[in-house]
């Protein structure tokens, strides 16, 4: 892999990965635009895609610092508010590590290919819409359950966010658009929705980087052929988690203030036109979808 398709794909993942548009389709036809989808580099520029989210992790870790130590203080019995944060992620973690660890499998088989990536990617659009249509018609409700602080949360809250996380497994479907519409479902405001949204981000995109290395590892050392790092290189791999890192950041701090001004309608339409855009290029024969 050349440095510059790195920086390329490294972007691509920052951007994407907490907006709520689905960084899978984006990944999927960067890399083919790229040609690094041969048969000899699939498996490698798989695996490098969800291990550059490991920049991700480090943007989110780097902007929401406050909110990690807090939850260390409450782990230590010195923040209760802190350890309700921390009980809330567990919480809304384990539907879709569970699920996901069940289903893998037959996702990958069944459900990473054009018609399932596009549709989610369309019919996402649409519920985005829908939701925010919702949102805004809705009146403030009383006791003051609308516009509620990630603090203020019950676990109950956070099963919810959980739940609809599982369909996130769905390729296409994006992981941040479940997650704060979730929130929007139980009262929290957009800003505080987002956040949950990328606190429970940590574990669930830590988990996949730590599970795609121990994967492809093993993997390789099995059929004693390369892995990802001795395939395309150790340098453009660090590359391309530090331009994910820098362009996570920028996106997740843009993205706070912009659902706060105009909330999900123009994601929903740039999902439809994405979309239908990478079915066009599908059915010209300019991307694949295939694992």
């Amino acid at each position: 892999m050349e440095l510059w398709q790195a920086i390329v794909l490294g972007l691509v993942e920052g951007i994407t990965e907490y907006l709520p548009v689905s960084s899978t389709g984006h990944l999927i036809i960067a890399g083919d635009l790229l040609k690094l989808d041969r048969p000899e580099t699939k498996a490698s520029l798989d695996a490098f895609c969800v291990i550059i989210q490991g920049g991700a992790i480090l943007a989110v870790l780097a902007l929401y610092f406050p909110r990690f130590l807090q939850m260390l203080k409450g782990l230590a019995g010195r923040d209760p508010a802190g350890f309700r944060i921390f009980v809330n992620i567990v919480v809304a973690f384990l539907p879709a590590a569970l699920v996901g660890i069940v289903l893998k499998k037959h996702i990958e088989e069944r459900l990473f290919h054009l018609g399932p990536v596009v549709f989610s990617l369309v019919i996402g659009g649409l519920y985005m819409i829908g939701v925010e249509l919702w949102r805004r018609s809705r009146k403030p409700m009383r006791g003051g359950i609308e516009g509620k602080r990630v603090e203020e949360m019950t676990p109950g809250d956070a099963l919810v966010v959980g739940l609809l996380q599982i369909v996130s497994l769905w390729p296409g479907t994006s992981r941040s658009m479940m997650t704060i519409t979730a929130g929007y479902f139980r009262g929290l405001k957009p800003a505080a929705a987002a956040e949950f949204s990328f606190l429970l981000g940590m574990p669930t995109l830590l988990a996949a980087t730590l599970y795609t290395l121990y994967k492809d590892h093993a993997q390789a050392k099995a059929a004693g052929t390369k892995n990802m790092l001795e395939v395309l290189g150790a340098k453009p791999v660090l590359i391309g988690i530090a331009v994910a890192a820098v362009s996570a950041f920028i996106a997740v701090k843009w993205l706070v203030g912009f659902l706060n001004r105009h909330g999900l309608t123009g994601f929903g339409i740039y999902r439809i036109v994405i979309g239908a855009a990478l079915l066009a290029l599908a059915l010209a024969g300019v991307v694949t979808v295939n694992k």
